[in-house]
């Protein structure tokens, strides 16, 4: 897709092959989200572009360099945005002795802040993979906030059990998103979880950020919806002080003192 947001970084790739090779090529371009989703259920593919030469579909960019008999481009990945920012969260955990689900919030607001730098290039990015965007776009839009709301919810630890519903509803779409968008539909995309500009492949770091939300925000929802059971049974646990009859009390006391007078 192509856009004043973003342009495929496959389909730039194939214009350049296309390019250096000399070949005569028109570049249609999707404009919009229902463009390139029409392209995809006309001709059954989950990725773009696709490459045609006359009547005949050649295929991604991968197909075009092998018909072509070109090496591929290798691939720019860096991981350096996300190992810089889990360090500088562990960091910062150790150094205000907090627990996990202290380091889950400065993590998820740094994740937070780094998408809200530049909102639409998230936005696109996200839409790629993400099955809640792509059916509403105003999900991405929202998203960074979200998640600087449970990050903020797992450090004050304000509203928990609406933090951990939060957390686990986020986790487990995410989830859902990256195991289908990578190990169903096999798709090679950039990470979306440290900005819109990311090179970390959507893969292994996607899954783990939602993995952990998933689980922190469980195990938030059980222990906040278990302390009012504690506290009764503690309640309950407290022995009852002991009653005295009062008359028996002052037979006894009076029964002493004739004893001592005798």
């Amino acid at each position: 897709m192509s856009n004043s947001e973003s342009e495929c970084p496959w389909g730039l790739k194939a214009v350049k092959l296309l390019q250096e090779r000399g070949l005569n090529f028109e570049d249609i371009k999707l404009r919009s989200r229902e463009e390139v989703d029409e392209l995809k259920a006309k001709y059954q593919v989950s990725t773009t572009p696709q490459i045609f030469c006359g009547r005949e579909r050649i295929g991604g960019y991968t197909d075009l360099a092998s018909r072509l008999s070109a090496g591929l481009e290798p691939t720019k990945i860096s991981y350096t945005p996300v190992i810089a920012l889990f360090s500088t969260a562990g960091l910062m955990t150790l150094a205000l002795s907090l627990k996990m689900s202290g380091f889950m919030g400065i993590a998820l607001s740094m994740l937070a802040s780094l998408k809200l730098m530049d909102l639409d290039s998230f936005t696109a990015s996200f839409q790629n993979y993400d099955l809640v965007t792509k059916k509403f776009k105003s999900y991405g839009k929202i998203y960074p906030f979200l998640e600087l709301a449970i990050g903020l919810g797992f450090l004050s630890g304000v509203a928990p059990l609406l933090t951990g519903i939060a957390s686990t509803t986020v986790g487990v779409s995410g989830v859902g998103s990256v195991v289908k968008a990578v190990y169903i539909d096999k798709m090679a995309l950039n990470c979306a979880c440290v900005g819109g500009n990311s090179k970390a492949p959507l893969g292994v770091i996607s899954m783990a950020e939602n993995l952990m939300m998933t689980i922190m925000g469980a195990m938030l929802i059980y222990t906040s919806t278990n302390i009012p059971t504690q506290t009764s049974t503690r309640t309950n646990s407290i022995s009852p002080l002991p009653i005295v009859d009062s008359s028996v009390a002052e037979s006894k006391q009076n029964l002493s003192i004739k004893e001592v007078k005798f």
